[in-house]
């Protein structure tokens, strides 16, 4: 491990903008979210259950008292069980997923990084995009007034976005921008952009399939303009123990896997809908970065050790 360049990236002024940045971007969404009635809860770091995430090939387990617990790469689970107790809830939520090597350069992936995750009992999906549209312009405009001295250190003059952010189609965004049609989309887009209905096979079991459109999730990721890639992904969730136990064996997961997940279904779950947005990447955004590495002390790259 190589202390000097961590000795540099401490002193980085680079570094501390973009931290000083980030600070400002978690207090206004904390703002919003309490304004708008939600409570925050804490974040989950080892589970029994976790987001399978099948583009994640590591467990990452932890073993302890007997039990074999999961290192959180997503609480999606644990936001539908929230729904239980609160009907809004929020959560900063540390996630690790391990990523393949050949992404360390990429500029837009971590294997330890934190996402605001959030979800509402009842929510549609055409609701859960309004409210993350008022989201990021609410912290958009409360960054251009809060952090005037870090915007100008980077030379980062954010635009004025207004919702609704324009919309299209996972058949339509394939047919016109080919295999890397999510890069392609946001070079070619001046504002965010949304993406939706994924077909089912290349997307989770917990998100909800459309009911007058087999093969179609009620699902959607928001896209960075500018090159700048995904911002958030969700959409509406599944909450049948029946399709969710479905949806699994289509998967071809062994049910002995969501044993306890499925129990809570059985017992009765909320519709709901929710989405993750990761703190890194908004920060990388606003900032005009490049190297996602340069948005957080101690960022973990894939392949890389890392304190």
């Amino acid at each position: 491990m190589d202390i000097e360049k961590y000795l540099k990236e401490l002193k980085s002024e680079k570094i501390r903008q973009a931290i000083s940045v980030q600070s400002k971007v978690i207090q206004a969404a904390r703002d919003f979210l309490t304004g708008e009635g939600f409570v925050e809860i804490l974040p989950v770091i080892i589970s029994p259950i976790t987001d399978p995430l099948t583009d994640y090939r590591l467990r990452g387990e932890v073993e302890c008292y007997g039990f074999k617990y999961q290192i959180t790469k997503s609480m999606i689970f644990h936001k539908q069980i929230a729904m239980l107790s609160f009907p809004r809830i929020y959560c900063f939520s540390p996630n690790v997923r391990i990523e393949p090597t050949e992404r360390k350069n990429s500029g837009r992936h971590l294997i330890e990084f934190v996402q605001l995750d959030l979800e509402v009992r009842g929510a549609t999906r055409e609701e859960i995009m309004e409210l993350g549209e008022r989201l990021f312009t609410h912290v958009i405009f409360r960054i251009k007034e809060t952090a005037r001295e870090e915007l100008k250190y980077f030379g980062r003059e954010l635009s004025e976005f207004v919702p609704p952010f324009p919309r299209i189609s996972y058949e339509q965004v394939k047919a016109s921008y080919g295999e890397n049609f999510e890069m392609v989309l946001s070079r070619e887009f001046s504002q965010p952009i949304w993406l939706t209905d994924f077909p089912i096979e290349i997307r989770e079991f917990y998100d909800r399939e459309d009911e007058e459109r087999p093969g179609t999730l009620v699902d959607m990721d928001l896209i960075y303009p500018e090159g700048f890639g995904e911002a958030l992904s969700g959409g509406e969730r599944e909450y049948q123990c029946e399709k969710i136990r479905r949806r699994i064996q289509e998967k071809g997961i062994n049910l002995e896997a969501y044993d306890l997940y499925l129990k809570f279904a059985e017992s009765g779950l909320y519709p709901s809908a929710g989405f993750g947005f990761g703190i890194e990447r908004l920060t990388r955004f606003i900032c005009g970065l490049q190297d996602i590495g340069e948005t957080r002390l101690f960022a973990k790259k894939p392949g890389v050790l890392s304190l």
